[in-house]
């Protein structure tokens, strides 16, 4: 099939007659006439008056619109492909309760807080699902989708990147997350259906109680693998800057309602005390079997904006010639 990507680009057809039109014409200082220039001028009357001078004008319009068709850049396109391409569906589900701001985690020898860590890991973590089409939910009091199921990993990472704590409230609804997930892979194919749950906390809002969500989760086939953030022990300093002893930071980690979703589901519970203990789940979740569906369809498309430029090309040489034989039988 045969297209113009920037048709528009034809209206710029009469811009030559325009100007013309609209500019006034130079005017051209009077000169003395010279004997030499008789004799040239009398060599060129048979040329000034001969059809072929009034033709010349035809080779520069030519040209004008040939420019024209190549910036309207002609191509043709083939015909749709949509091959099969095997991969997984995966909602990645990141709480962004106050707790996330606990500076407990270990990364590159530097104390960071809880979501910086999740973002630094999940960030290398979406680079690798080549094939795999990726949502993300973020949840606090409450779950919203801010990116559907896509192959465009960079905008995933990026969101993700973009959320802060208290984007979705403060405190922790699990239930209404993985409800939200299960909205999002229930028509998808059920060897692909995956969700990935990460938090630091208990459900503490929402509608819908965890466990009750995982059974919802199990009856359409789809395995949530959770995450529990959070340090085993921290340093806590006193008022004076002193420090009083280790205390557990994660505390209120509901692992007995993460680990019960992830079973229910046929999942798996990670716990993450660092950087490092993130890195087990990699080679389960590359494990996962993934399912055979349609890619992303495209098209063969095969630009002609060369040929007329080509065409300007050779038109122009054989202006250049012409002109260079005429001035040596002026001469």
């Amino acid at each position: 099939m045969f297209e113009l990507y920037w048709p528009a680009a034809f209206l710029l057809l009469p811009l030559p007659w325009l100007l013309r039109w609209l500019l006034p014409s130079a005017a051209r200082p009077a000169s003395a006439l010279q004997v030499s220039f008789l004799r040239r001028l009398s060599q060129l009357d048979a040329s000034t008056s001969s059809p072929t001078s009034a033709g010349a004008r035809w080779p520069v319009l030519l040209i004008w619109l040939l420019l024209i068709c190549a910036v309207a850049r002609p191509q043709l396109i083939g015909a749709p492909l949509a091959p099969s391409v095997s991969g997984r569906d995966m909602i990645v589900a990141v709480d962004l309760s106050a707790s996330m701001e606990i500076r407990d985690m270990q990364l590159e020898e530097h104390t960071v807080d809880r979501l910086t860590l999740v973002k630094h890991w999940l960030g290398a973590f979406i680079e690798r699902r080549h094939g795999d089409r990726l949502g993300l939910i973020l949840f606090g009091s409450k779950a919203y989708v801010q990116a559907p199921l896509t192959y465009d990993l960079d905008s995933v990472a990026q969101w993700l990147n973009e959320s802060f704590i208290g984007l979705t409230g403060r405190d922790t609804a699990i239930g209404d997350a993985i409800g939200l997930g299960i909205k999002r892979l229930i028509q998808q194919p059920d060897s692909s259906r995956v969700m990935l749950l990460i938090t630091d906390g208990a459900n503490t809002a929402g509608e819908i109680a965890p466990i009750q969500a995982a059974q919802l989760a199990a009856e359409q086939g789809i395995r949530i693998f959770t995450i529990g953030v959070g340090a085993d022990s921290m340093q806590q300093s006193g008022l004076q800057g002193l420090l009083n002893g280790d205390v557990d930071p994660s505390i209120d980690l509901d692992e007995t309602t993460l680990r019960e979703v992830a079973d229910i589901t046929g999942g798996s519970y990670f716990r993450a005390h660092d950087s490092a203990s993130l890195e087990a789940i990699y080679a389960q979740l590359d494990e996962l079997e993934p399912s055979l569906r349609a890619g992303r369809p495209s098209h063969e498309n095969i630009p002609l904006y060369p040929w007329p430029l080509a065409a300007v090309w050779l038109i122009s040489i054989g202006m250049a010639l012409q002109q260079v034989r005429r001035q040596r039988n002026v001469n």
